[in-house]
């Protein structure tokens, strides 16, 4: 069973005893179509106030989770808990609109025919206090003004922030939101997700969001679940999953990565980029043949130019306030390094590389952290420490 890990003293989802504290979780998840499995034996928490991003590439089984969730699909097998109270499991599945839970979708999915202010009603208690809870949800998304507007008479931008209007003003345990921002050019999309960031917070609303954008998972999320082939590759606060990826997968879906060949030297592990050190009451890293690599980062390198360095520029990649060249390595190998934009280098130019001060090279073996698993180092070398 895959558990998420216990980062900062939390125990993972699976705990008895911790389960009630969270808004979410979710214990063994699994569904399968047709034979084929979309989401497998998934453990997850998340903290009440907290935002997590499902992160991953389509159909890596995130949209599924976040149904699942909502009550639009039905696991084959494990449960949800949604603020300490379980909504689905063995003998228990609550229909959808009995699960507390406000939807955002990716075209916001208004009602065309209805008003701003019916749009955002729709699903609310016909009390006395609608008029007032409206009026709140409209103001939290600053579209005072707008209640007799129709969706066809608002900006892409406005509709999502009805949408999610709408999904708060019944006050539920969770808001889920399935790439809200996708259909949107890049400078709205941007500017929107920091928007709504800052109106979860305001209410200290739970919410989980679906993404397949590196940077809205950085920018939106306080966690990160990395999602692959059904199942999670690493659960973590973004610094954490960019910093100290587990796994190759998530290194590589959650920012550029590049990973070199290494060798052990004394208590360095040494690559065409530079060396890290070895601690020495680990043997040596060969156990089974294993392919052992050390990763990096474009920012975590630098270049100069050196006639007699050993990298070669083969390539450059503009990004407006940086360039990431491409350097060619005495191996063969190549590797992306990023400077600033007033560093201009011809392709064929001979440069020296190095790590830049304060970062570090990753080693990696068998597609996983070497630091960031001990307990994958024991059963490859078959050593405690």
């Amino acid at each position: 069973m895959l558990f998420a890990p216990s980062k900062a003293g939390n125990q993972p989802a699976g705990s008895d005893t911790m389960s009630g504290r969270y808004a979410l979780t979710l214990s063994g998840l699994s569904k399968s179509f047709q034979g084929v499995a979309a989401v497998a034996d998934v453990d997850l928490y998340l903290e009440r106030g907290e935002i997590l991003c499902l992160l991953g590439p389509s159909g890596c089984g995130k949209t599924t989770t976040l149904r699942l969730i909502a009550g639009f699909e039905k696991p084959d097998s494990g449960s949800v808990r949604i603020g300490g109270r379980t909504v689905c499991g063995p003998g228990v599945n609550e229909n959808p609109e009995r699960r507390r839970v406000g939807m955002v979708f990716q075209e916001g999915a208004l009602f065309p025919h209805l008003t701003v202010a019916q749009n955002v009603a729709f699903g609310l208690p016909k009390n006395s206090n609608r008029r007032e809870i409206i009026a709140d949800a409209l103001k939290l998304v600053d579209l005072q003004g707008y209640d007799n507007r129709y969706p066809h008479q608002l900006s892409g931008g406005q509709q999502q922030r009805v949408a999610l209007a709408r999904a708060l003003a019944p006050a539920p345990d969770l808001i889920l939101m399935d790439e809200p921002f996708s259909s949107l050019d890049r400078s709205l999309r941007e500017q929107l997700r920091m928007e709504v960031r800052a109106i979860l917070k305001e209410r200290k609303a739970t919410a989980v969001c679906v993404t397949h954008d590196q940077e809205e998972a950085m920018q939106l999320g306080d966690r990160v679940a990395v999602m692959n082939q059904g199942r999670i590759e690493q659960f973590g606060t973004p610094e954490e999953v960019f910093h100290n990826p587990d796994t190759r997968f998530a290194a590589e879906f959650f920012g550029a990565a590049d990973f070199l060949p290494a060798w052990q030297e004394g208590e360095h592990l040494t690559s065409e980029v530079g060396y890290t050190s070895w601690p020495s009451f680990w043997p040596s890293p060969w156990t089974d043949d294993r392919e052992l690599q050390i990763m990096v980062r474009p920012d975590c390198l630098d270049i100069e130019p050196d006639e007699n360095g050993a990298g070669t520029v083969v390539g450059r990649e503009f990004l407006g306030a940086f360039n990431i060249y491409s350097v060619e390595l005495p191996s063969g190998a190549r590797v992306r390094v990023m400077v600033s934009h007033v560093a201009h280098l011809e392709n064929g130019t001979r440069v020296r590389i190095f790590p830049r001060e304060g970062h570090r090279l990753l080693p990696f073996i068998g597609g996983r952290s070497f630091f960031n698993a001990p307990a994958y180092y024991e059963e490859l070398s078959g050593t405690t420490h």
